[in-house]
């Protein structure tokens, strides 16, 4: 557990700069320059993602069961990781209403898909994992709302096209990924069978 923990800090560290230290980053990117900024943060972010995988598959070779869930929130975590996978595709389609109406998807998305993942695992490196992961995204979405109000941003209007776009983009990555990737990468099956 002591390696998920570590990556957890360095990775989610890393992405809650701009929450707690908004000034300092300022600061520091103005002094190392873009590049030097994004190498630092792209380094830090990559090690504590590969301690996360690392530190979360030694955690599940010896589960600690905290609950054991119910089969029904399985499939409401299928429905909240379909919606987040929209969501995160949204953050990135152009002009699409998601964007223009919720600001800041990607964070809804993580929220959602933390929050889901919640419910339907009981071990405890799932409560660390899902919990740092929805307990950031949770902050992070505060701090990135009130930067919107203290610069005034203006999100772009969306379009049909651009909304259906994210959602068609959003449905396919979710369903290869539940379907085939989750299972062969993850070892884990969450609608109970791939094809």
């Amino acid at each position: 557990m002591t390696v998920l923990i570590l990556g957890l800090l360095l990775f989610l560290g890393a992405h809650s700069v701009r929450i707690v230290a908004d000034g300092w980053r300022s600061r520091t990117l103005a002094r190392l320059g873009e590049g030097g900024w994004k190498g630092a943060y792209s380094v830090v972010s990559l090690v504590g993602f590969a301690l996360i995988i690392w530190g979360f598959g030694l955690a599940r070779q010896q589960p600690v069961l905290v609950w054991s869930p119910p089969t029904a929130m399985r499939h409401l975590n299928a429905l909240f990781t379909l919606l987040a996978f929209i969501l995160v595709a949204a953050a990135y389609v152009p002009r699409n209403q998601i964007k223009a109406r919720l600001h800041h998807p990607m964070v809804l998305g993580v929220k959602l898909w933390a929050f889901g993942h919640l419910l339907a695992t009981g071990t405890l490196a799932d409560m660390v994992l899902f919990g740092a992961f929805l307990l950031w995204a949770v902050l992070d979405f505060r701090a990135a709302r009130l930067r919107d109000r203290a610069q005034g941003t203006v999100y772009p209007p969306g379009t049909a096209s651009g909304t259906v776009a994210a959602v068609v983009v959003g449905a396919v990555a979710w369903a290869v990924f539940a379907l085939w990737l989750h299972a062969a990468w993850i070892g884990v099956a969450p609608l109970g069978r791939t094809f």
